[in-house]
């Protein structure tokens, strides 16, 4: 029982052990009983403060909408390049690791003219928007996470990205879904010596890669 509670219980052995009262305190006692019954159901105005205290946020990845690779797609794929809703500025790439690089390569890469959209709770060290025969086809963005908690950060975000996805792999340095007609690929590297560690997203229009080519068919202009 807490402090409070006993106050009100001793109030009320008093009360019983002044004995039979008067008629003409019928009243007072009818007063006292009301007061003793808010007193029990009103808690102190310490314990109703803490009790009404937000549990804490388990979770702050969930919490965040910079964690969703959704908020990387500016403009839908297959978008034309002179119909773009953003403006651009052709970027000029220099990669030395061989993940994604032939492929992007073969494209013609814009980044946006402006600060790009936050991923992972952090500003883009990389964000591109790349062209095949002046179609949006493939969005490139990374981020560099602190070494310390990169695994654990990468395994939570992997594990959001799946969620509503089907999976075609992770939870390791790799993680790769699929989500309509967008397919993402994350890959966390790691630098010995370094502080931090780069975390690269890739996404893709799935739809466009997957569709059975025609016999002779051309590509599409």
């Amino acid at each position: 029982m807490s402090t409070y509670a006993g106050r009100c219980v001793r109030s009320t052995r008093l009360w019983r052990a002044a004995g039979p009262v008067p008629a003409a305190g019928a009243l007072v006692l009818a007063a006292v009983a009301l007061v003793l019954a808010a007193c029990a159901a009103s808690p102190p105005h310490g314990e109703r403060a803490q009790q009404s205290q937000p549990a804490p946020v388990q979770n702050s990845v969930m919490m965040d909408a910079s964690y969703d690779w959704h908020g990387l797609v500016l403009a839908p794929f297959g978008t034309l390049l002179k119909e773009s809703p953003i403006a651009l500025h052709e970027a000029l790439l220099f990669h030395e690791d061989a993940h994604g690089a032939a492929d992007v390569e073969t494209k013609d890469c814009y980044g946006v003219d402006g600060a790009p959209p936050r991923f992972v709770g952090r500003q883009p060290d990389e964000y591109l928007l790349c062209f095949d025969h002046d179609r949006l086809t493939r969005i490139d963005a990374s981020v560099r996470l602190d070494a310390d908690e990169a695994a654990q950060v990468f395994a939570r975000a992997c594990s959001l990205w799946l969620k509503d996805s089907a999976p075609l792999q992770g939870i390791g340095n790799s993680c790769e879904g699929r989500d309509g007609g967008i397919a993402f690929s994350a890959h966390l590297g790691s630098v010995p010596g370094e502080t931090s560690a780069p975390l690269s997203m890739t996404l893709s229009n799935a739809a466009a890669e997957t569709a059975p080519d025609a016999a002779g068919a051309a590509p599409q202009k």
